[in-house]
């Protein structure tokens, strides 16, 4: 059948009509694609907070922003909890009424206890998190230390499979200077691509200048740092032990000495403040830099109450004196290898010494000490692992040494020629006595 001009012109008007109404009142009735994936419950919270400009101002003035996005809470690993999986505080039959508005004294106060209820299902990830500088810093009323909401969007969460790989961005945003030089340095130009949770970890990050654990990190991808320091470095297992990775593979570092608290012979495990009770701080408040008297004074009053085997103590460690150069590690063939840095008289990294203890809020407090104080008797066997005979700050050493020394060769000298001597008595003695005899 033929179909006229009019025909044909009267339907194109009709469908134009029809595209019309369909772009006006289309997305009025369309369904949202979340809707399909969340509950009526969790549609009926995300008529009010899936609108962009959803606000709520706080008890400080802040403004805090109640908008979701709808997609991605649906696509996100919580959405399976719903709404009240998280807000289970919330009484739906009044919420968002007037009258009966959620006090919120500030967003760090939200976010903290927003904290406290990632722990119902995240009961593992939270205890490393407990153990964290992170949140000692929390606890000891740090306002910009990091909480789960700061790193993880909530709203948003997906699985560690369909994530991306976490990145150093969340990191710099407290952490600038100290990410500039890391880019800057071997690791950052290298190609490896490391990021700040291949040494520090992801939850559990301690601070950098708090036990061990960090060596143990640089080991754990330089498996060979052992042998090849051996095949040229003397007492290389003292070395490793006493001086911190970037106090050689940073050659323009600022070093310094820096004699650590431990307590308890045994276990040896860094000594730490308690909050509320700063002993470190309130018996090292003299404005003058500790000296070995004062050390020893420190260490009884720490010591004190405590077994023999729990006294407190202190490790010696060569070490650089920021984070920022602790990062900016330059490539192995620029690394110190020159003894006389350190080994010779008035050598720079000797010319700063402090004492240190672990702080409440899990970071190091340091208090400055005088240079004599590494010849004292409190400290003298913390700085063996930096000593050579003649190339030492620590005179006293040197003498100790040759008398040890001295004492070594003399004394079995002068008893082997007593030894001679009597027996040469004994034989002259029995020749006389033969003689009288006849």
């Amino acid at each position: 059948m033929k179909i006229s001009q009019g025909s044909k012109l009267a339907a194109y008007a009709a469908a134009a009509l029809a595209l019309a109404f369909s772009l006006v009142a289309g997305p009025a009735h369309a369904a949202d694609p979340a809707d399909s994936k969340l509950s009526k419950e969790d549609q009926a919270c995300l008529e009010c907070h899936a609108k962009p400009g959803a606000r709520k101002t706080l008890g400080n003035g802040e403004t805090l922003s109640l908008y979701i996005a709808a997609d991605a809470f649906a696509a996100s690993k919580h959405a399976r909890e719903g709404c009240e999986g998280c807000h289970s505080q919330i009484d739906t039959a009044t919420h968002g009424k007037a009258g009966n508005e959620q006090k919120m004294a500030s967003k760090r106060s939200h976010a903290v206890e927003a904290t406290e209820t990632c722990r119902d299902c995240h009961q593992k990830t939270m205890k490393k998190y407990d153990d964290s500088v992170h949140w000692a810093l929390v606890k000891a009323g740090s306002a910009k230390a990091p909480l789960c909401a700061n790193c993880h969007n909530p709203h948003a969460t997906k699985s560690l499979k369909d994530a991306n790989p976490a990145d150093n961005v969340l990191c710099q945003e407290c952490h600038k200077d100290i990410s500039k030089a890391f880019t800057a340095s071997v690791h950052g130009t290298d190609g490896e691509n490391l990021e700040c949770k291949d040494c520090h970890r992801t939850h559990d990050v301690k601070a950098a200048t708090v036990g061990d654990h960090l060596r143990g990190q640089c080991v754990s991808c330089h498996k060979e740092v052992a042998t090849s320091h051996a095949k040229w470095l003397p007492n290389a297992e003292h070395h490793l032990e006493a001086v911190s990775c970037g106090a050689c593979h940073n050659p323009t570092a600022a070093r310094r000495v820096d004699l650590r608290i431990y307590e308890g012979k045994g276990e040896q495990k860094p000594a730490a403040e308690k909050i509320g009770v700063p002993q470190f701080v309130t018996l090292t408040s003299t404005d003058n830099g500790l000296d070995g008297r004062a050390l020893w004074s420190l260490l009884q009053d720490l010591s004190r109450g405590n077994g023999w085997d729990k006294r407190s103590f202190v490790r010696g460690r060569l070490e650089v004196q920021t984070g920022v150069e602790a990062h900016a590690l330059a490539a192995k063939g620029k690394a110190v290898k020159d003894c006389a840095t350190c080994h010779k008289q008035g050598a720079a990294a000797f010319q700063a010494v402090t004492v240190s203890m672990v702080g409440a809020d899990g970071r190091p407090v340091r208090k400055g000490a005088t240079q004599g104080i590494l010849s004292s008797a409190e400290s003298i066997g913390s700085v063996s692992g930096f000593y050579a005979v003649g190339g030492t700050r620590i005179k006293i050493l040197d003498v100790l040494l040759l008398m040890a020394l001295a004492g070594g060769v003399l004394l079995p000298g002068a008893h082997l020629t007593m030894k001679l001597l009597s027996e040469r008595r004994r034989k002259a003695a029995a020749e006389r006595n033969t003689s009288d005899t006849d």
